[in-house]
């Protein structure tokens, strides 16, 4: 039995998807099965049963799942001890971020690969809920993401800033020049609101205490990105978090009166379990990052 056979084997019993779980391994679909169906025929038992329209554990399968996981995470956990001791930074750091964080990493990014060479960074953008479920299954070793609603209690959750809901729209826009908005003085103009499920859409939802039935609510997306775009093209405001404008320089982000706005930046790490050197510095490396002071202070 491989360590190999078990990673694919856990890889297609969490997605329950051959071709979702041979995108994650970098493998074909057609490898995967083989390789599945070798693990099958050396341990004498079919772990799977497939048809056209679905994948689902057998009994067997069942059984092994949570023994799989468990020698994969000694595995990992083994391999980064003995790295560690040996006092080289090597191996690979896996990052889970929001849409919204991409442009934070960019420096921190750029300073860790010059200073250590030797490490891989796999850096996945998700949405919170995504990224929070990854770091659970120890899938990351680090998400970065704007506190959540529901506490969990496996995570502890390191603040770097905090940042608030705003309306964000044009330079030329006419009211591009307020310094402050009411929720009254947007009635009037085209919204566009991040889609259920965003943070932003959350924050939104749970601290406004308006009905958004009075807002003028002509889009709604799911993808911060292609929020920021349709803004910077048309005259919609989106009310999204303020961060979402600070790499846009033809954006402004103007705070709204009124009410608890506000969204805290974190990194979230695992409470427990064996804590990667290299995750340690990448986390100091991101909070003494010029952006993230910027940001703290308000200044952006």
């Amino acid at each position: 039995m491989e360590l190999r056979h078990l990673k694919y084997f856990a890889t297609v019993a969490k997605t329950l998807n051959f071709s979702d779980a041979a995108k994650r391994l970098f493998v074909t679909q057609g490898t995967l099965s083989q390789q599945i169906k070798q693990f099958e025929d050396e341990i004498g038992t079919q772990l799977f049963d497939r048809n056209r329209h679905n994948v689902t554990l057998t009994e067997a399968g069942e059984e092994l799942l949570p023994l799989a996981l468990k020698t994969i995470e000694d595995s990992e956990v083994c391999s980064n001890r003995m790295r560690d001791l040996k006092g080289a930074l090597t191996g690979t750091l896996r990052i889970g971020i929001t849409h919204s964080f991409s442009g934070l990493l960019t420096e921190t990014v750029k300073n860790f690969i010059r200073e250590h060479p030797g490490v891989k960074l796999k850096i996945q953008s998700e949405s919170a809920s995504e990224i929070i479920e990854m770091l659970k299954n120890k899938e990351i070793d680090l998400a970065l993401a704007f506190k959540p609603s529901t506490t969990y209690e496996e995570l502890e959750s390191v603040p770097l800033f905090r940042n608030s809901l705003s309306a964000v729209m044009h330079r030329e826009h006419p009211m591009a020049s307020h310094k402050v908005l009411t929720m009254e003085e947007l009635e009037n103009h085209r919204i566009i609101l991040p889609g259920k499920g965003l943070q932003a859409r959350r924050a939104f939802d749970r601290y406004l205490g308006l009905d958004s039935r009075k807002l003028n609510v002509t889009v709604e997306v799911n993808d911060p990105e292609l929020i920021m775009d349709i803004v910077q093209n048309t005259s919609l405001i989106a009310i999204v978090s303020s961060l979402a404008a600070y790499y846009r320089p033809n954006l402004v982000a103007i705070p709204l009166e009124g009410g608890n706005y506000s969204m805290v930046g974190c990194i979230h790490r695992l409470k427990e379990g064996y804590r990667k050197r290299s995750a340690d510095i990448f986390v100091e490396m991101l909070r003494d990052s010029a952006k993230i002071e910027r940001i703290a202070k308000g200044l952006e």
